[in-house]
């Protein structure tokens, strides 16, 4: 019952209910927001613009490391104007040679004095240079004849040193097939190298040694004359009864004339890479 006194209605009864039964209260139904896109962070950015952001800053400190080295360089050069080191060849004379008869495994046995100058035309680079090898090699098939050591030296500014060396061998073991190469009369070209390892310092600079060859060739050699025969003094017909003296030899023929080459040699970098040398 109302304050007025009527009578308060009732809310019908609803739909499928039983009667008797007690009301169903009204359910609003439950917002659910539907989940959009992902959306990214400030700041960040999808892999493959970053992959080509790494690999422009790549390129680019290469380049400007590249720049800064060619400016470097470039100012070293006009600074001091570096030159290699100048090899020239001038004397090459064969004083002793010989090659055994063996058809199946021929040896040589030879000596070859060799002389060169080494000029530095640098006017503020000293070269420092270690040990040489010294070699020598026919032209054509690259027979080995020997070899020798200098001691190394260092090459001051402007200065021209001789280096004098004795290519030898002892009973050298050589190829069959190439053993023609080797006269034992008249001429037969030959090539010399020599190889070391040299740096350069500037001031109180020093750099690091890098190695280094010096190559020799259009050299043509002459293998020194044979000995004469052995000649018998004859006795008188007097002395005949005496003893008869031990035969006696004439003087050995003198080595082959030394050979003035003047040739000048080409100096290579030699550049080792685990265990290729080019």
């Amino acid at each position: 019952m109302s304050s007025n006194g009527k009578p308060t209605p009732q809310p019908p009864a609803a739909a499928g209910n039983g009667a008797g039964g007690p009301p169903k209260m009204y359910q609003r139904p439950i917002y659910r927001p539907q989940q959009g896109p992902a959306k990214r962070r400030r700041g960040e950015r999808s892999c493959p613009f970053s992959c080509c952001c790494c690999f422009f800053w790549t390129v680019l400190v290469i380049l400007l490391l590249a720049f800064i080295a060619a400016v470097v360089g470039g100012a070293f050069y006009l600074l001091y104007r570096p030159h290699r080191p100048a090899f020239t060849l001038t004397v090459a004379r064969v004083t002793k040679l010989s090659v055994s008869s063996s058809a199946t495994a021929p040896a040589v046995t030879d000596a070859i004095d060799v002389t060169l100058t080494a000029k530095n035309p640098n006017k503020k680079l000293v070269y420092f240079y270690d040990d040489f090898t010294v070699t020598a090699a026919t032209a054509a098939n690259a027979v080995p004849l020997g070899e020798a050591s200098v001691p190394g030296f260092a090459h001051e500014a402007g200065n021209i040193t001789v280096i004098k060396a004795t290519v030898s061998a002892s009973a050298l073991a050589i190829d069959p097939t190439a053993s023609s190469d080797i006269k034992k009369s008249g001429e037969f070209p030959i090539t010399v190298d020599l190889e070391t390892k040299a740096g350069v310092k500037v001031g109180g600079l020093k750099t690091k040694k890098i190695g280094i060859q010096v190559h020799c060739d259009g050299i043509k050699v002459t293998a020194p004359a044979p000995p004469p025969p052995a000649k018998k003094k004859k006795l008188a017909k007097d002395a005949a009864a005496a003893p008869a003296p031990a035969a006696v030899d004439d003087a050995p023929a003198p080595p082959a004339p030394a050979a003035t080459v003047a040739r000048v040699c080409q100096v290579r970098i030699r550049v080792k890479i685990w265990k290729w040398t080019f």
